[in-house]
């Protein structure tokens, strides 16, 4: 069944579980897929669960499929999704709830939070390096 899946192609599936490192999507056929926390949206994810719940309707582009392990890798970055959550003011066409999506918003001090976090994290990086340079050459 993981044959009919082809890579590229844009299909809607359902949030079956979250990971830490994910979530598992129900493709067409009932064949799972992972989109990795990384390929959920183009910005930074903390936490899956965050963004996505058991359930949810989502578009994901297959960008492998390994036939050999029936392992299937999603992407949801830069596929318009239909949505997440529901407007109670807005009605669509046929009377229905509108649904919208609305990505998670990176501010500017999120960015500067990170920017901050990995220069501490580098400086300290670049330290213990040097002291284990250090110790080496003394041997």
């Amino acid at each position: 069944m993981a044959e009919s899946i082809t890579v590229g192609n844009i299909y809607t599936g359902s949030v079956l579980k979250i990971k830490p490192f994910g979530a598992i999507i129900s493709l067409p056929g009932g064949m799972p897929g992972l989109v990795h926390i990384s390929q959920i949206t183009n910005g930074f994810v903390q936490n899956v669960a965050d963004v996505l719940n058991i359930g949810d309707e989502v578009d994901v582009r297959v960008v492998s499929n390994d036939e050999a392990t029936g392992k299937i890798s999603l992407s949801m970055k830069d596929v318009p999704q239909r949505a997440y959550a529901y407007s109670d003011d807005e009605e669509g066409e046929d009377g229905e709830q509108s649904y919208y999506y609305e990505p998670p918003v990176i501010t500017a001090a999120q960015a500067a939070s990170f920017e901050e976090k990995f220069k501490s994290w580098q400086k300290l990086s670049n330290e213990r390096i040097a002291g284990i340079n250090r110790r080496n050459k003394r041997r």
